[in-house]
């Protein structure tokens, strides 16, 4: 119950709706966590792991057609068709009501509908949003527990502020006929209906934080973004904040937590945030940052003791694995993890060549953010903390240098609009084909991209001490199919460049497509490099730069209308450039 009457008013007519058997106002408590997962280990719904060598630790297993998000199943749903934008799948409002409410009459006879309050960054944090997710699984209960700040505490802001983001959810009969997942962003409102996935099911994550943040976030004088946020302390003590935007596979999870290399004595990387980063205008004129998660819901395959030690070494206790497989004693598996085998894959078949791999490709962990090695403190700041700079990251096999800094706030918002990753023949059967993944939020961006870009550039204008702005490209690779730089810890390397350069301590070299570092100005202390690798990580090919800046340019003008003027005129000054070179 709740002292909220708008709150009180919408349970109560969902429950109707629904014909729930019982509704539940969820608090927060080990005890009701507790509860919940006796009741899912009872009707097997949840699996108890080897408790001696991961106490606290769960295996979920999903229905096999429902294991990932469903972007042609995700909408938009706006007044106007164009507010949403070519980047979102848009249905009218009143038919995406009208769909709904036919999928949600009656579908929780039977069952609980709990009602879960939640605050999306720290609960005192003028930063932080709250939103109410209704639903009727309590796997989405006990991981929204881990991955937002939920319950009591949650409530009580909801009631002194009167406003809340409203989400509604139901696994139905998890038939993927009858799946969809709504957006309202005029109305703060989310429905989702027949999955159980995480993405698809815990609203408080890309749903709220990212689709209808976005919309908050322009309206309100914000950026709400697919982004890391770390902490960079020099052996001097001192910490420079950095936010980074990197698509799927471009090396983000590994960022967030990485260990710097042995000739970095001293150096500490602390881990705020590993996906989703709110940013405002402070008084001082920087731009300040809060991770709006409290938890992280990610991806298991691949981390390993090579390639992200610190995620590793969190996943030991109370943590929740959807999906992954079991060794015969009980423990999580996946491949990367490094150590054990499989006896049982994802499904609980015997593992073996038939029944490979044993853990999904998608499947998951969810552990609060506080069991990560390098977890800093200064997540659960109110004011948040200031950004030096601001990263984005794409995979590239060539044109684009390891590291290269913007000229400028705009030149920085052309970087992000025109990011891009090239698949690979493990992911699509087709290798090279470039993917335009402006800011990482092709998928979750919750209005027109040409208004985004605008609020992008109307951002800078907001700012006396904008961080600073660079694109990064650990995936150039040689003549051969070689990568021409290491990665992973060494991309501390990097990092110190982008901080040297935020604090003015370095000169770069000048190119028309922005700072690049001087020879010998970026440490190699220890790399085993290739000849000439330096050289051609920081070379620029103007022929290819032109045609790099046609494709960008035709992406914008995609939008039509909504592209901003200010973008254009960026490009061309990039363009003029290149072609006095």
């Amino acid at each position: 119950m709740t002292s909220l009457k708008e709150l009180q008013d919408w349970v109560d007519q969902v429950a109707a709706q629904t014909r729930a058997e019982e509704v539940v106002w969820c608090d927060g408590s080990q005890a009701e966590y507790d509860a919940l997962m006796g009741e899912m280990m009872a009707a097997g719904d949840m699996l108890e792991l080897n408790q001696e060598t991961h106490p606290g630790c769960f295996l979920h297993r999903s229905d096999p057609d429902d294991v990932a998000r469903v972007e042609h199943l995700t909408f938009v749903c706006t007044e106007v068709q164009e507010d949403a934008g070519a980047n979102n799948n848009w249905m009218a409002p009143a038919e995406a009501h009208s769909k709904m409410d036919a999928l949600f009459d009656g579908c929780m006879e039977g069952r609980t509908l709990y009602v879960i309050p939640y605050c999306m960054g720290p609960i005192d944090s003028p930063l932080s949003r709250c939103g109410v997710e209704i639903s009727d699984s309590p796997y989405v209960v006990v991981n929204m527990r881990l991955m937002t700040r939920m319950g009591s505490a949650a409530l009580e802001r909801i009631e002194r502020e009167g406003s809340f983001v409203r989400g509604l959810h139901s696994v139905g009969d998890l038939d993927p006929e009858q799946r969809f997942i709504m957006h309202f962003p005029e109305e703060l409102q989310i429905q989702s209906f027949g999955s159980g996935y995480g993405g698809n099911a815990l609203l408080g994550k890309k749903c709220h934080a990212l689709r209808i943040a976005s919309h908050q976030a322009r309206n309100e004088g914000w950026l709400a973004e697919h982004m890391l946020i770390v902490g960079i302390e020099s052996p001097e003590g001192e910490v420079h904040y950095i936010a980074g935007a990197f698509p799927s596979q471009c090396g983000k999870t590994n960022l967030a937590m990485l260990i710097p290399p042995e000739t970095y004595p001293g150096w500490k990387v602390w881990t705020v945030g590993d996906d989703i980063c709110w940013m405002r205008p402070g008084e001082d004129g920087r731009l300040w940052a809060i991770n709006p998660e409290a938890g992280l819901f990610g991806v298991a395959p691949g981390t390993g003791p090579n390639t992200n030690p610190n995620a590793l070494a969190m996943l030991d206790s109370d943590t929740i694995f959807t999906n992954v497989g079991v060794t015969a004693d009980n423990q999580p598996w996946w491949e990367g993890k490094g150590s054990g085998e499989p006896a049982l894959n994802w499904k609980g078949e015997a593992y073996g060549p038939a029944t490979a791999p044993a853990a999904h490709p998608n499947s998951r962990f969810t552990a609060s953010i506080k069991q990560c090695p390098s977890y800093s403190d200064a997540a659960e700041a109110p004011r948040g903390v200031p950004l030096s700079a601001i990263i984005f990251g794409g995979r590239r096999a060539q044109l684009m240098p390891l590291v290269l800094q913007a000229d400028s706030w705009e030149h920085g918002v052309l970087m992000g609009a025109g990011m891009a990753s090239e698949t690979t023949a493990a992911a699509t059967g087709a290798v090279g084909v470039v993917r335009r993944d402006p800011m990482a939020m092709k998928p979750f961006c919750g209005y027109n991209f040409g208004d985004y870009w605008q609020h992008w550039l109307d951002m800078g204008q907001a700012l006396s001490q904008p961080p600073a702005m660079f694109h990064v490209n650990w995936f150039r690779k040689d003549e051969a199919g070689d990568f021409l730089w290491p990665g992973f810890g060494d991309n501390m390397r990097v990092l110190e460049w982008v901080l040297k350069r935020c604090s003015g301590s370095l000169a770069a070299n000048q190119s028309p497509v922005g700072g690049l570092p001087r020879a010998g100005e970026l440490n190699t202390d220890g790399l085993s490099l290739a000849d000439g690798a330096m050289r051609e990580l920081t070379a620029v090919d103007a022929a290819a730069w032109q045609q790099e800046l046609t494709d960008i340019e035709r992406y914008i003008r995609s939008f039509g209308d909504r592209a901003p003027a200010g973008l254009l005129e960026e490009l061309a000054r990039v363009r003029a450039g290149l072609e006095s070179l």
